[in-house]
């Protein structure tokens, strides 16, 4: 596919001189969706930009960005970037000790908050953030009055506009994008920080353009696609499916009123194309068996014989099907599938995604059984984004399918994945260091081992995951802890394994479902830990892994496992922003728990 040689700016004022009257983005406010069109989205993005500009941003200055998905966060990343500056994300769930650590690496010059929250994070690092000339504020209401000495340093998102529009000159912009080479960095995005302080990864114009054809061709987008932006923005899969591609494609991208809508919205909008995270496709999936749970037993024998009835069609094409199989998937559609899909809100799904961490291969099949079109794809911060994935209508599951278009690739004796293409990111900000590691001679190193099976990939585990017992058989740790996660009843499991006799595990319960198990068995509890300590749960969460356990070979059965008393918590540093459990926090945090596993 060929697209533009133009930076994102650039293809952004094309998109608003050719589809002028289009509309680009609708944003839910006060439960009421709003139109903008693309020659609006322009142009409040050459507004802000300019306001910038009269702000003091310098010549490829940065601009830091915390806040949830909204329309301000990509006016404001285009105005960047019309404006010649750099986009720095920020996750709005960070604690202020995160936020100063990414926006003084990044040396951010100007900073949009969304909200008093956001903004108190950022005032209370002050000291720590030299290069910080302006905090710009998009939610004002409820905002305090604030110190003196910060009054200076503080406008809103609307005044930055009106700035701009006063002073608007269309031919500076035309001369800034003039200036415009697609090598540029344009956005910062930064790594989850698992292992170690996240990393600045520099994305260049090209390196988004160079991603985008694989991820159109693949996912079979086209102008017409609906998507639901609610993933955070500074994490480069939700940037791949709110601006790289609807600029290049002039697609429609939805914004919702709140994270917590997310469900409403879905109903709602009904998007063609839909991303979640692992996380979120097993919280539908618990909310689904929450639902069964719930009804009476003639609604719940149809559902498990529709489940049952199209689970052989999950990897089978709709254009294989025979009558007879057209005619059992459209009995039951018409009886349960639509009713469970419309509850969902994905009916209208013509693709859904699932990527970013590894899931379990039943949770897959599950929703393709449900007549959801959920494939498996993969993809970096480095690679900016998806670079592998499932083709519609060859789906293996449990893989994450063949390399997308433009993308070279190698497996090394080591089992790595290793891809070369436009798409593999310019370098880490401040650390040539880890660049000259991680980029070598063209090549990136993903860091991922895996296995090529007739064409499709599948992902085994992170190298620096795979685990060796005391009996020296190597283990995959992601294996194991995905084929438990596949019970609705379990969260998160962690794996203890390295130098020990036999495979431990660290559970966390869905408190949700558990907690919904429990009501119908009229089991008392109080909160988290009251729940985990009830013999029932305990009975419960053994009889799952010994149904996951039989699923493994027996050097990678769970044979002990401990019930943690709490959810795993970012502010505590055992999981990152993104959910990834942070191994060593852990198993720091647990320690005296998993020796008593050994003991």
């Amino acid at each position: 596919m060929n697209l533009p040689e133009l930076t994102l700016p650039q293809m952004l004022r094309q998109r608003a001189q050719r589809d002028a009257r289009r509309v680009a983005i609708r944003q839910k406010d006060f439960g009421i969706w709003k139109p903008v069109t693309w020659a609006q989205y322009y142009e409040r993005a050459a507004h802000f930009g300019q306001g910038l500009l009269q702000l003091g941003l310098p010549a490829g200055g940065h601009v830091g960005v915390i806040a949830e998905n909204r329309i301000e966060w990509v006016l404001a990343q285009m105005g960047a970037g019309l404006a010649g500056g750099i986009t720095v994300g920020v996750y709005p769930t960070s604690p202020t000790a995160e936020v100063a650590y990414v926006v003084g690496h990044a040396d951010i010059d100007i900073m949009v908050c969304e909200d008093q929250e956001q903004t108190d994070k950022v005032l209370d690092a002050l000291g720590e953030l030299p290069r910080l000339k302006k905090i710009i504020v998009m939610e004002t209401k409820g905002l305090r009055s604030f110190a003196p000495e910060h009054r200076a340093l503080i406008t809103t998102f609307g005044e930055v506009e009106r700035l701009g529009a006063g002073v608007h000159s269309q031919a500076l912009i035309d001369e800034l994008l003039a200036r415009q080479k697609l090598d540029d960095v344009g956005l910062m995005i930064y790594t989850s920080g698992s292992t170690g302080k996240p990393k600045g990864a520099m994305v260049s114009w090209r390196n988004m353009r160079g991603v985008a054809p694989g991820i159109i061709e693949r996912l079979r987008l086209d102008a017409g696609t609906t998507h639901l932006s609610y993933l955070p923005l500074c994490h480069v899969a939700e940037q791949m499916l709110t601006t790289f591609c609807p600029v290049y494609l002039g697609s429609t991208v939805n914004f919702g009123e709140s994270i917590r809508t997310v469900q409403e919205d879905l109903r709602e909008v009904a998007p063609t194309m839909f991303l979640g995270v692992p996380r979120i496709w097993e919280k539908l999936h618990s909310a689904i068996t929450i639902k069964m749970q719930e009804t009476g037993p003639l609604r719940r024998h149809l559902f498990q014989r529709a489940m049952a009835a199209c689970a052989p069609l999950a990897e089978k094409p709709r254009g294989q099907w025979t009558p007879g199989e057209r005619l059992r998937h459209a009995l039951h559609y018409w009886l349960v599938l639509r009713a469970l899909q419309n509850f969902i809100g994905l009916r209208d799904a013509r693709v859904a995604l699932t990527g970013a961490a590894p899931i379990a291969p039943d949770v897959v099949r599950f929703f393709r059984a449900l007549g959801v079109p959920l494939i498996e794809v993969y993809g970096l911060t480095e690679s900016t984004g998806m670079v592998t994935g499932h083709d519609l209508d060859h789906v293996s599951v449990g893989t994450v399918g063949p390399v997308t278009e433009g993308v070279e690739y190698r497996v090394a004796d080591s089992g790595e994945l290793q891809i070369r293409g436009e798409m593999v990111f310019a370098g880490y900000y401040k650390n040539p260091e880890a660049t000259a590691t991680s980029i070598v001679d063209g090549w990136l190193h993903t860091g991922d081992v895996v296995r090529e099976e007739g064409g499709q990939i599948r992902i085994v585990d992170r190298l620096k995951d795979i685990m060796i017992t005391a009996g020296g058989k190597n283990l995959t740790p992601s294996e194991i802890e995905n084929t438990m996660k596949a019970s609705p009843y379990i969260k998160e499991c962690v794996i203890v394994a390295e130098g020990r006799k036999f495979v431990g595990a660290l559970v966390m319960i869905d408190y949700e479902t558990v907690g919904k198990w429990a009501e119908a068995r009229r089991i008392a509890f109080t909160h988290f830990r009251s729940l985990v300590e009830t013999p029932e749960v305990r009975g419960l969460i053994d009889a799952e892994i010994a149904r996951g356990n039989a699923r493994l070979a027996q050097v990678a059965q769970i044979r002990k496992f401990h019930l943690l008393p709490k959810e795993l918590d970012h502010d505590d540093g055992e999981v990152t922003a993104t959910m990834k459990v942070r191994r060593s926090s852990i198993y720091k945090a647990y320690a005296a728990e998993i020796e008593a596993l050994y003991s």
